[in-house]
């Protein structure tokens, strides 16, 4: 299929515009598109690790962004992920929540903490396998799989 390994070239833009096309010239056609990409996988966002880092990437993104708005960092304790937002000047005046809720931002810390760390070591392994392959393959021979003739 050569049409499909060009669009591949050209990435998910193309794509997209093939569809609209399609729909636009004969509505089956572009329903069939929208099929094969999905079926074939060209349209998601993949699965596996890398799927979780992104969405954890994007919540911290949202919550950098959240702080930023609410009055930076300095007021809320200066600290990274969660940290400190039950220390600032907005207390809810009831001092077994603001103890249960520093508890539950120093919980959900140490997870985001242990999760960033497990897809640390995740990384490494699968880059540690794949550079085990390359030098499998790289390696000469050894001579113990060809035979001798006397």
């Amino acid at each position: 299929m050569p049409i499909v390994a060009k669009l591949d070239e050209y990435g998910k833009g193309a794509w997209i515009a093939f569809a609209v096309l399609g729909f636009i010239i004969f509505w089956p056609l572009g329903l069939a598109t929208l099929a094969f990409l999905f079926w074939s996988g060209r349209m998601g966002h993949g699965c596996g690790p890398a799927r979780y880092e992104h969405r954890m990437n994007r919540l911290q993104d949202k919550m950098e962004r959240l702080r930023e708005r609410m009055g930076g960092a300095q007021q809320w304790g200066g600290r990274g992920g969660f940290g400190g937002w039950g220390r600032g000047p907005s207390s809810s005046g009831n001092r077994a929540f603001d103890e249960y809720r520093d508890e539950t931002l120093r919980r959900l810390e140490d997870e985001q903490r242990e999760f960033h760390d497990f897809l640390g070591r995740l990384r490494m392994a699968k880059d540690k396998a794949e550079f085990d392959e390359f030098m499998n393959t790289r390696r000469p021979s050894t001579g113990t799989d060809t035979v001798e003739s006397a």
